[in-house]
């Protein structure tokens, strides 16, 4: 057998090839193919990758390469900063790079390296989203982002690039369900709206933890008439139980929520 490749059968006993290699201690998975030969190629691309420091990721799309893109990630990383990850992380300074293709990749902090060394990151309809323990995680919610949102209204990237997912480059615009800051004769305002068939207004606040809990009383009075709709509801946190009954039984609704019927 070629230096790297084991021999190994599928359940319904087709056989293939496993190639493998061990780097500074660890042995690492190059994946299964066709032919002895092939995995012997990728045990071969896989030894240059982790000691020729030439072969860079830019090298990919001019070589005819056996392994995919995110191992040639993972490897090269793993020869560059001593880490390995399973998903295609390249580590810099103080960040670190996930590459969704080799034209798309993703900027995080170093405090998030654990959370994706070990998560796959996808794209589906326009949004990105997580598998996190079997389920399919929208990437936005790790950063406080709802999935309501809207880019620019809600949050917005601060130096413009919608790959940053740098903490500091995410801002909160409207943390609340519901919530959308609007500006009023040269003043902030909160407006609050709900959506029954259409959105309604259900009235312009001072705060945004009014308009929050306004948000909330509408929902709670729809549910009431026997409105069937899964809205959820805001938590706000700087409010205590206390504050927060006091202030629901003070703010005022829009006239057209509280007569609605179905």
């Amino acid at each position: 057998m070629l230096k790297g490749v084991n021999s190994a059968r599928k359940k319904d006993g087709t056989s293939y090839y496993r190639s493998s290699i061990t780097f500074q201690n660890k042995h690492i998975s190059l994946g299964g193919f066709p032919s002895e030969e092939l995995a012997h190629k990728a045990y071969l691309e896989a030894s240059a990758l982790t000691s020729d420091s030439t072969l860079t990721l830019s090298s990919y799309s001019s070589n005819i390469a056996i392994l995919p893109f995110e191992k040639w990630v993972s490897l090269i990383n793993f020869r560059d900063n001593k880490i390995y990850c399973k998903t295609p992380i390249y580590i810099k300074s103080n960040y670190f790079i996930y590459y969704m293709t080799p034209c798309t990749q993703l900027k995080f902090d170093v405090d998030d390296l654990f959370y994706y060394s070990k998560r796959t990151i996808s794209k589906r309809g326009g949004h990105l989203f997580v598998a996190d323990y079997g389920m399919q995680v929208n990437l936005l919610s790790r950063y406080g982002i709802k999935n309501f949102a809207v880019i620019n209204r809600d949050y917005r990237f601060i130096n413009g690039d919608t790959t940053d997912f740098r903490y500091g480059n995410i801002e909160i615009i409207n943390p609340y369900y519901g919530v959308t800051k609007i500006i009023q004769k040269g003043f902030p305002v909160y407006e609050a709206k709900i959506q029954i068939n259409g959105s309604f207004l259900i009235g312009r606040y001072q705060t945004e933890e009014e308009a929050a809990v306004a948000y909330n009383k509408a929902a709670k009075l729809l549910w009431e008439k026997g409105i069937q709709k899964a809205y959820t509801l805001n938590y706000i946190n700087t409010l205590d139980s206390i504050a927060y009954a006091a202030l629901y039984h003070k703010i005022r609704i829009s006239k057209k929520i509280r007569d609605y019927h179905i």
